[in-house]
């Protein structure tokens, strides 16, 4: 008996609070990717690490041998201040000095990484001043870019999607759940095709240090928002046409991020993908609830009122006495 009621006590406390439950494994299920990923990523590229590291040691060990008049303390702050100016995107290689980080165009594709937050890291501000306005710049720009990028793709989504959904169910009768799911699946496959594939090829014609897995990493990496900074289009050393080429690369990042949120935003108008999300969130209070709950204070308030009401008339009832007539007002008496 007592087990049962507990059992029964359980069921009703995991029932009423199923979303909580629901929240509490999303939560659980996210560091475990987390540590999915670590575990992943720490084994496939830590021998890659090492090996790097012994070709480096090999090769400066190399070359402090064959240079015997240089020191390695000499060695170690010429590289330091090397290695410093790289971070920067200043290079003090020959074939990369005709390259400049801060003319217009290249100026232009970084305030686009900036405001899109993308952030390569090839290129960061070097005065206080530029580091300054790239704080207040991107305080303003990023809500500024996020609000034209809702506008956008509110406007795209009616034609691209919501219409021809209607359209079709109208037309032909079909269910409307399918033809979202179908519906969402082709576009994706067209975007895919024309931002990810297509694009790969052009960047691994023009890119002569990329492959086709590089150009297509760079593609997702860009328009996924990552922006790890590893591969960067445009600076190679005797780039042509750079100056065309970066401007080209900002429009492709800008179209692309905006079919990528129309991409989503249709997937998660899908209602399977609603019927999920709704279970991790937290229920919102019925309109009926709040109006059941505002009659039943209406209604007492409507009782007590006349509960007061009657008690004052049952005190007048009880306290009003009849007036004593004097003999002389009194004309019986007369």
């Amino acid at each position: 008996m007592l087990q049962s009621l507990a059992s029964n006590s359980c069921a009703r406390l995991i029932q009423t609070h199923k979303s909580t439950w629901y929240f509490l494994f999303l939560i659980v299920g996210y560091v475990l990717y987390l540590i999915f990923g670590a575990v992943v990523f720490s084994s496939v590229e830590l021998p890659y690490e090492d090996l790097l590291r012994q070709e480096l040691r090999a090769l400066k060990k190399q070359f402090l041998q064959d240079n015997e008049c240089l020191s390695e303390e000499r060695l170690e702050v010429f590289l330091k201040t090397a290695l410093e100016a790289s971070n920067y995107g200043v290079s003090i290689l020959n074939n990369a000095s005709a390259n400049w980080n801060w003319d217009f165009t290249s100026a232009l594709f970084f305030a686009s990484t900036v405001l899109s937050t993308t952030g390569y890291g090839h290129t960061a501000p070097l005065s206080d001043g530029g580091k300054t306005f790239c704080i207040v710049y991107s305080v303003i720009g990023i809500p500024f870019t996020l609000l034209f990028l809702t506008a956008v793709v509110q406007r795209i989504m009616v034609f691209s999607t919501r219409r021809p959904i209607a359209y079709i169910h109208t037309r032909w009768g079909l269910s409307k759940p399918m033809v979202a799911i179908v519906h969402a699946t082709v576009l994706a496959v067209l975007a895919a095709l024309c931002f990810f594939f297509i694009p790969a090829v052009i960047f691994s014609v023009l890119e002569t240090n990329w492959n086709f897995l590089e150009s297509f990493y760079f593609c997702f990496i860009s328009l996924s928002t990552i922006g790890l900074g590893d591969y960067v289009p445009g600076e190679a050393a005797n780039q042509r046409f750079r100056q065309l080429y970066k401007v080209g690369i900002t429009v492709y990042l800008l179209l692309g991020l905006i079919v990528m949120l129309v991409v989503l935003e249709t997937f998660c108008e899908l209602q399977h993908l609603k019927q999920l999300r709704k279970m991790f969130y937290l229920k919102k209070e019925k309109p009926q609830d709040s109006l059941v709950i505002l009659e039943h204070d209406h209604l007492s308030t409507t009782v007590s009122d006349s509960n007061t009401i009657s008690v004052q008339d049952k005190n007048q009832m009880f306290v009003s006495v009849p007036t004593v007539v004097s003999p002389s007002d009194d004309p019986m008496i007369q």
